[in-house]
């Protein structure tokens, strides 16, 4: 019997075996073959916890996805990540060839769009150190819109008086974007060159690294159903409000 064509490379001899659990050639196979099917059939991001858990015991996730990312890289779609989880999607240069005709979203008006780029490079941030950083009120409704788009999610309370609540982005954001993590999002010298920032930017301008997603500040403590409650995203009871 011919041996099964293998469309990925196998493993080199160099990709040290203190990285996992070396599995059977044939078996690494069906592992790669099996977390392709996971991500194909998702509409959303799939996570590298949930992949592991349809694997054999032991089998390197990270080191699977990597080589099914390496192999999609040159394709029509490829394989992306999205922090910790994993997605297919059109490759960059082919996004006009799939573009319909269909109604476009709703537009982020300017204020949107300024409190994004604090949120997603200041996070975590509460309200008032937006206003303070946009030197304008920021009205709810800014807000809400960013919340409704899935790019700005509540992500703690600060330990300050009232203890006001934190804002951070979200995976949805980027997804979006096309991040893998928020330490891809530009620089400085980016942003001028693509134009976003203009010449005459002040020189003790400084733009921050943001945290991770989900790492809390030291003063910053996480948000709790009675947290949810007060802020009017559930019920009593603990049901979402409408």
């Amino acid at each position: 019997m011919a041996e099964p064509q293998k469309y990925l490379p196998r493993l080199d001899e160099e990709e040290g075996e203190n990285e996992g659990t070396l599995l059977d050639p044939r078996m690494e196979q069906e592992a790669e073959r099996v977390a392709e099917a996971l991500v194909f059939a998702s509409a959303q991001p799939v996570s590298e916890t949930y992949i592991a858990s349809r694997l054999p015991g032991g089998t390197n996730v990270p080191r699977i996805m990597a080589r099914l990312k390496s192999f999609y890289a040159s394709r029509g779609v490829n394989l992306v990540q999205v922090a910790d989880h994993w997605a297919f999607r059109t490759a960059a240069d082919l996004s006009f060839v799939v573009q319909t005709d269909e109604q476009e979203g709703r537009k982020l008006s300017r204020a949107a769009l300024e409190v994004l780029a604090i949120i997603a490079y200041h996070q975590p941030v509460t309200r008032a150190e937006i206003e303070d950083i946009r030197g304008v009120q920021t009205s709810k409704g800014t807000l809400d819109v960013l919340m409704e788009a899935g790019w700005v999610r509540f992500r703690g309370r600060r330990r300050t008086p009232g203890r006001p609540v934190t804002f951070g982005t979200t995976r949805d954001f980027l997804d979006h974007f096309g991040l893998e993590e928020l330490r891809d999002l530009p620089g400085i010298e980016e942003l001028k060159g693509a134009g976003l920032l203009s010449g005459r930017v002040p020189s003790n301008l400084h733009i921050p690294v943001p945290m991770g997603d989900d790492d809390l500040a030291e003063n910053e403590d996480p948000i709790t159903q009675l947290d949810l409650e007060e802020l009017g995203l559930l019920t009593p009871k603990g049901e979402e409000a409408d």
